[in-house]
């Protein structure tokens, strides 16, 4: 059994770059109008580069790479199990949505791996790896407190600006109930490690999944009584501690995932197929 610890974070990282300067309104829109992109396309040509884009960014938080290796990890293998169950319920699926079969080689009974099915897996892989580089880059060099003013100020009410605030705040504490529910089974012996098989890992793993979400629901359950409590919605607006102005640059950013999300549903729009394929 390996007693080996985890240390990694989903968390705000206080750190000094261009990202972390970025108004919080600024990068989720980044975040919403990359994920916009990335649903309209099934287009490897468009899901690399907003790929080796999103690694980029990641790189450019100065966060170090021990910090979310154990998230990259774990989202390759989630990926990767996904196209194996995509194969097994629907061996035939990239076959029929671009309208060739080339057989590479048979697996077992009527399980053949086709050319078509291998890119679509591919495809579709890919497609939502492309989600996470994203997804950390706004967790990591977003303020809780700064988004929330932010969206606050651009009209949200603040109940909801401030409940999106406690979400970000909240993964933390999910990461560090996650480790120690962990560490608290490995003890009983049930083992997470790659000596035993995948499968009896995915099944080990929801022996932590279960406490973890009703650990979840009970400190929701705490946080919504500690706000009634200090009269949290009784006045009609509120101030923040953290607020960060609009910048020109800001400004021009925004300018731009308009544009470029206008021209991935007007490529969508014209689009004759729905998927990319070069190789017929």
């Amino acid at each position: 059994m390996s007693t080996k610890k985890q240390s990694f974070g989903i968390n705000y990282v206080d750190i000094d770059t261009w990202l972390h300067r970025l108004n919080g309104v600024t990068k989720f829109l980044l975040f919403i109008s990359w994920i916009t992109v990335v649903l309209t396309t099934f287009d490897l040509r468009i899901i690399i580069p907003l790929i080796l884009f999103g690694l980029f960014l990641l790189k450019e938080t100065k966060v170090p790479y021990i910090a979310y290796k154990p998230l990259l990890i774990g989202t390759l293998s989630v990926l990767s199990m996904n196209a194996v169950f995509m194969f097994l319920l629907a061996p035939n699926q990239g076959n029929e949505l671009i309208g060739t079969t080339t057989e590479l080689f048979p697996i077992f009974g009527h399980y053949v791996v086709t050319q078509e099915t291998l890119f679509y897996l591919i495809t579709v892989t890919l497609k939502y790896f492309s989600m996470f580089p994203i997804a950390l880059v706004f967790v990591f060099t977003t303020h809780p407190t700064e988004f929330a003013a932010s969206l606050n100020r651009i009209g949200l009410p603040y109940k909801i600006a401030y409940a999106v605030s406690l979400t970000l705040r909240y993964l933390p504490e999910v990461k560090s109930d996650f480790v120690n529910i962990m560490h608290a089974q490995q003890a009983r012996g049930v083992d997470l490690s790659k000596n035993v098989p995948v499968f009896t890992r995915i099944s080990n793993l929801a022996k932590i999944l279960g406490p973890l979400i009703f650990s979840s629901l009970d400190r929701a359950d705490e946080i919504s009584n500690a706000m009634v409590l200090r009269g949290f919605g009784r006045g009609k607006s509120r101030t923040w501690f953290s607020e960060k102005s609009i910048t020109k640059t800001d400004k021009l950013i925004m300018l731009s995932l308009f544009l470029v999300v206008s021209l991935a549903i007007t490529k969508k729009i014209m689009d004759t197929s729905m998927f990319w394929y070069p190789l017929s």
